[in-house]
């Protein structure tokens, strides 16, 4: 099977000639050139073989245009929180209108790094830019205010929440236009310890399904990732989507029943931070079986719950690429 038709079989829960699978990274040295991400990017594939490749870029790069500064700080997982929210006050959602993103900062750079790696010939698979829900941005525009915001402002967000997913319709459409075979749709609001669930039932599911209903019939893989504990699995679940990813080692639901409740395939089954970065080849093997036993095999694609850390031992990698068979480079 190549990669694609590997991927679409556990879309669909065909057999497969292997389980997929997939690795990806933050690579905070060189998330800020176009240039240098779709080099790093494609190195690391070269390196571990998966069977799809995901764009991550800086984590602000969905907010900079509106005004959000990153900061320096490097976090464990790769990525630089906002040193600045854009949103410092309720009045200030008003400032937050639909943006052009073949030439918003942010969002242009992440275009000419899909073209570059489009263009490379070392991508023999689907490449996917990462895209951060509606609810998500307004979250990393307004910090730890968005939940008095909802409260106190509701008007204002939603009014801010519509210019955020024009922008983001337009986004997708830009980037599948210019090679880009699907989507890695990254929701990180769809956790109670973050909202409620009636708070994400109006500022959060509507926006999402808006999104995700406009990449229907052109994105070959969407994936939905579901971002921390406690999450309101049901509404996730009934996303549009092909493959949903969450901390499966970490929150509920298991892959298992994770599979049961949704109509793609399932994408997870090793601990990105105790089995990857902090554990042993021999664990990250027995991670990886156990995630084959509870699927048999079938709807799965082999991954971390999140990131994998910049830190995390190559011989934990391998130990993931060498039990479902795959091919790693050797270095």
């Amino acid at each position: 099977m190549t990669k694609p038709e590997r991927i679409q079989a556990a879309i669909d829960r065909a057999p497969v000639d292997r389980v997929p699978y997939a690795l990806w990274r933050h690579f905070p040295d060189a998330d800020r050139s176009p240039r240098a991400l779709a080099e790093a990017t494609l190195a690391f594939h070269a390196r571990w073989g998966s069977d799809f490749i995901k764009l991550t870029p800086a984590g602000g790069y969905a907010v900079r245009e509106w005004g959000c500064t990153e900061s320096a700080e490097v976090r464990p997982d790769g990525h630089r929180p906002c040193a600045t929210c854009a949103v410092q006050s309720g009045a200030d959602w008003a400032k937050i209108r639909p943006l052009d993103p073949a030439a918003a900062d942010g969002y242009a750079p992440q275009v000419e790094t899909l073209i570059r790696m489009g263009g490379d010939g070392r991508a023999d698979c689907a490449i996917l830019p990462t895209f951060f829900s509606p609810l998500s941005v307004a979250r990393k525009l307004s910090g730890d205010r968005l939940a008095t915001d909802l409260r106190e402002h509701p008007e204002a967000v939603e009014a801010a929440l519509e210019a955020i997913t024009e922008t983001l319709i337009r986004y997708a459409a830009l980037v599948l236009d210019e090679g880009a075979e699907g989507i890695f749709y990254s929701i990180q609001a769809a956790s109670l310890a973050v909202c409620t669930e009636a708070e994400f039932a109006r500022f959060g599911e509507p926006y999402d399904r808006r999104v995700l209903a406009s990449v229907e019939g052109r994105s070959e893989l969407t994936i939905v990732h579901c971002h921390g504990d406690r999450l309101m699995w049901k509404r996730l679940a009934g996303l549009p989507g092909h493959v949903w990813n969450w901390d499966d080692r970490a929150t509920p639901p298991s892959l298992r029943d994770g599979k049961a409740l949704v109509a793609g395939a399932v994408l997870g089954g090793l601990h990105q931070w105790t089995t990857l970065r902090d554990g042993t080849p021999e664990r990250a093997a027995a991670e990886t079986r156990d995630a084959i036993a509870q699927t048999g095999g079938i709807g799965l694609i082999v991954g971390p719950g999140c990131v994998v850390p910049p830190d995390t031992p190559d011989a934990n990698l391998a130990a993931v690429v060498t039990t479902v068979g795959g091919s790693a480079a050797a270095r």
